[in-house]
């Protein structure tokens, strides 16, 4: 099974380091999409199928908590798989993502944590890639 990824965050810097950490990861990636911010992310949504989106609170036009808050009443997309990766560390706001059924990465990261959120949120089961 391949997997469709929406990267969403207002830095196409960490936007590359996230698509870069998912390829290192050997995941089983079809297409990686990108967005600038939650508005142009729930227009890809709208426009592509997604499996998995990975996604920044601070951002500009509409931030990560209200795209997933968004995603959440949307019906087609209530149980989509959502990874906030932030370096955001407020206890009240973490758990308020998870209430919302958002898994939580910090940054910086390792391409072995990205692989084990995605493999576990999926269901995949997944061998280590050949080094």
């Amino acid at each position: 099974m391949s997997v469709n990824i929406l990267v969403v965050d207002d830095s196409s810097v960490v936007r590359k380091m996230i698509v870069k950490m998912l390829h290192l990861a050997g995941l089983p990636i079809a297409e990686v999409y990108e967005a600038g911010n939650g508005l142009e992310g729930l227009s890809i949504l709208n426009e592509y199928w997604v499996d998995v989106v990975f996604a920044d609170i601070n951002m500009p036009i509409m931030n990560g908590e209200e795209m997933i808050e968004r995603i959440r009443q949307n019906p087609l997309w209530a149980d989509l798989p959502l990874v906030v990766v932030s370096t955001e560390g407020s206890e009240t706001r973490v758990n308020h993502l998870r209430a919302m059924k958002a898994r939580f990465i910090h940054k910086p990261f390792a391409p072995e944590t990205i692989r084990s959120v995605v493999t576990e949120m999926l269901g995949l089961c997944h061998e280590q890639p050949a080094t």
